[in-house]
């Protein structure tokens, strides 16, 4: 049964290119955590290393969410495209 709630980090930045190169980092081994804390528009998950806790269908913006739920845990998107900029998607529930 597919669960209707994960949880999930991300990092957000304004540009494409922002959001290829910090992918770039992450899949040199650099941490997610630390990446978020640097980089992330996004003030508030951030300074929780990109956490955004548990949320259902419905919740987030579309593109972010059509992408979020068929990562496997652990997976780590490509750079999601919504209105806020850039999302890179780590599900880690």
């Amino acid at each position: 049964m597919e669960s209707n709630k994960i949880k999930c980090s991300h990092i957000l930045l304004k540009k494409q290119s922002e959001a290829l190169e910090v992918l770039k980092k992450l899949k040199n081994g650099e941490s997610f955590s630390n990446l978020a804390k640097e980089c992330s528009i996004d003030g508030a998950s951030g300074k929780r290393g990109g956490d955004l806790g548990f949320f259902r269908k419905g919740k987030m913006v579309r593109p972010f969410e059509d992408v979020a739920f068929k990562l496997a845990k652990g997976e780590i998107s490509e750079p999601v495209k919504t209105e806020f900029g850039y999302h890179i998607i780590k599900r880690t529930s």
